[in-house]
């Protein structure tokens, strides 16, 4: 079995959230390393059914290893969680009792070298969650145009200085191909002035995490895959999401507010005549985040922001 270390965040807070219950059918959108999940079986028992999903085949096995002991209450798909409506057609689930999005790059991926997610060891530039498919973020780096990967870097890494990272990648790759990550790593450095380098956060930071939207379609698979799961809710169902940047967040609070509102008549109607009611509710006005205690244990838990809602 695959060597993989992930310490799942906010997990008291999202079974507080989801309040599991035996016999329920619950949705984990991003097993990772199966923490979650665990819990909810758990919490479940003896009849409670959880289907599970990741793109990364090492995550897939690690948890089909460690959620063996709950046998057949347990099923577990490699596939993107946007594809989680057309996966519980396939196996005749119409409704869930519940679901968690973990949207966190998991410690196994950021720490194993080849994975070439992380800017602090030299790999091959990949960053693919699914290695089996689609191109890489050194596919990107070397065949996107100026322009489109200004934008990518700039919109999804929210990256100040995009336009002439952009500018130096395109020179880069003019003179050879840019394939690890300590070369991505050393233009970046050389594209933003030192002095302007911020203190608590490496340089090639808001690069990557754009590339890396970028090559797993992170933000599109979220908007599918959250407007599904709202969907499928039962009544009285409940759906817990923990994203990890802004961007996510925003897509998130967007969509749990859009479910969760009543009338949408323009405001200088005097009396509402859309007749539309709430058909969710917020389980918390603003976002959930971890505690003293979790912080000391698990720093990258610092970033995580949970929210949850519950169809009515």
């Amino acid at each position: 079995m695959p060597d993989f270390h992930h310490i799942s965040v906010l997990p008291d807070e999202v079974l507080g959230l989801l309040e599991p219950k035996t016999g329920g059918v619950y949705v984990d959108g991003t097993l990772g390393g199966a923490g979650h999940a665990g819990l909810i079986l758990t919490a479940s028992a003896p009849e409670g059914r959880l289907i599970g999903f990741d793109r990364d085949a090492e995550a897939i096995a690690v948890a089909t290893e460690r959620l063996s002991q709950f046998g057949d209450r347990v099923s577990i798909f490699q596939r993107n969680f946007s594809s989680i409506a057309a996966t519980l057609a396939e196996i005749g689930v119409d409704a869930i009792d519940g679901f968690v999005l973990d949207l966190g790059v998991s410690s196994h991926q950021l720490d194993k070298d080849e994975r070439g997610f992380s800017f602090q060891t030299d790999a091959p530039l990949d960053m693919r969650m699914d290695r089996s498919s689609g191109p890489s973020a050194a596919d990107l780096v070397n065949t996107l145009s100026e322009g489109e990967l200004n934008r990518i870097i700039a919109d999804y890494g929210e990256e100040r200085w995009a336009k002439r990272i952009a500018s130096f990648i395109v020179k880069a790759r003019e003179e050879s191909p840019i394939e690890t990550t300590l070369q991505l790593v050393d233009i970046i450095k050389g594209a933003i002035p030192k002095a302007k380098w911020e203190e608590r956060l490496h340089p090639a930071t808001r690069t990557f995490q754009g590339l890396r939207i970028a090559v797993n379609e992170e933000l599109k698979s979220l908007e599918d895959g959250l407007a599904d799961l709202l969907r499928l809710l039962k009544k009285g169902g409940r759906g817990a999401v923990i994203s990890f940047h802004s961007l996510e967040d925003r897509i998130v609070k967007e969509a749990f507010r859009g479910a969760s509102a009543g009338c949408t008549c323009p405001k200088e109607l005097p009396i509402c005549i859309c007749n539309r009611t709430p058909q969710y509710r917020l389980l918390s006005k603003k976002a959930i985040k971890a505690g003293d205690e979790e912080l000391k244990a698990n720093p990258r838990s610092r970033s995580a922001r949970l929210r949850g809602i519950e169809k009515i």
